[in-house]
């Protein structure tokens, strides 16, 4: 006689279910690797049809967005339908590492360093060079570090825990991370930086970036939103408006809501430092009234 009750056979879900969120992971790896040959295409093109080469960026930076968009569709799938797995959670971790790693850190160099010119003389340029490689390998690193220590972690708690009903990442995730440079080189239509000092800002941010990446800083991770529930009608019409904004001014709205997000785990963390500050200053004494 079987031990496993009629119940469980019907909860548990048809194999070809496992395949869906598959599915969405292998688009995420096919996005991140088309990111890197349009880069690489760019590259090829800007001497001689810089044109072609910014839409060459251009088209590797929608990717790396469409890639975000994907990445976050796999897990709530998987979870809606109950397939979630062991394979599936690390080949979600390698898709993530060639699509938000590897991918945006090529872009970042090529389109925010390789082509800056000026009259500070080649020595300068070839150490603007030789950081801008450095740094880029770090944002990869700082990247593959943060998906292993999610991977390994089962309950991380950030160094300054929030609202005991809200779920956080402990750092910022690396899609999130990825999504910011990208968003930028959307923004300016994929042509590259030339300048010196807008090369320098640029290198500063990947820095940035690749610390926010590592540290147990505090940012949402809006997992408390559940897209089968009813929603009010106010909801209703702010997601209405959100997609019409991003439709009409997709360039503009991508990048204020990724810089947002980027600058909410900053502030959060600025907002806690201050708080525990005038919580431990103490109150002066009151001044002695003379006469």
């Amino acid at each position: 006689m079987s031990d496993v009750k009629p119940d469980d056979t019907r909860k548990r879900p048809p194999r070809a279910a496992y395949a869906l969120p598959t599915l969405f992971t292998a688009g995420n790896i096919f996005l991140g690797y088309l990111s890197i040959v349009r880069s690489i295409a760019a590259v090829t093109a800007y001497p001689s049809n810089q044109a072609l080469a910014a839409q060459n960026f251009e088209v590797a930076a929608k990717t790396i967005g469409l890639a975000v968009v994907l990445d976050g569709l796999d897990g709530r799938i998987a979870r809606m339908t109950n397939t979630t797995s062991d394979f599936g959670r690390e080949l979600d971790s390698l898709a993530d590492v060639i699509s938000f790693g590897i991918a945006p850190a090529i872009l970042a160099y090529t389109w925010g360093v390789q082509f800056v010119t000026g009259s500070f003389g080649p020595a300068t340029l070839d150490q603007l060079q030789r950081a801008g490689t450095l740094i880029a390998f770090l944002f990869l690193a700082c990247g593959a570090a943060r998906l292993a220590r999610f991977n390994v972690q089962k309950n991380p708690q950030p160094r300054n825990p929030g609202r005991p009903d809200r779920k956080y990442f402990v750092g910022l995730a690396i899609p999130a991370a990825a999504g910011l440079p990208a968003a930028i080189v959307y923004a300016m239509e994929g042509y590259p930086l030339t300048g010196f000092v807008p090369a320098v800002l640029w290198l500063g941010l990947l820095s940035l970036l690749s610390f926010l990446m590592v540290s147990t800083w505090r940012y949402s991770s809006f997992k408390e939103l559940n897209l089968l529930r009813p929603r009010s009608p106010i909801m209703l019409v702010a997601m209405c408006a959100v997609i019409y904004a991003i439709w009409n001014w997709s360039q503009t709205v991508l990048l204020v809501v990724a810089g947002i997000y980027v600058a909410s785990g900053i502030a959060t963390r600025l907002g806690g430092l201050a708080r525990r500050y005038f919580r431990h200053t103490p109150r002066p004494d009151p001044e002695a009234q003379v006469g």
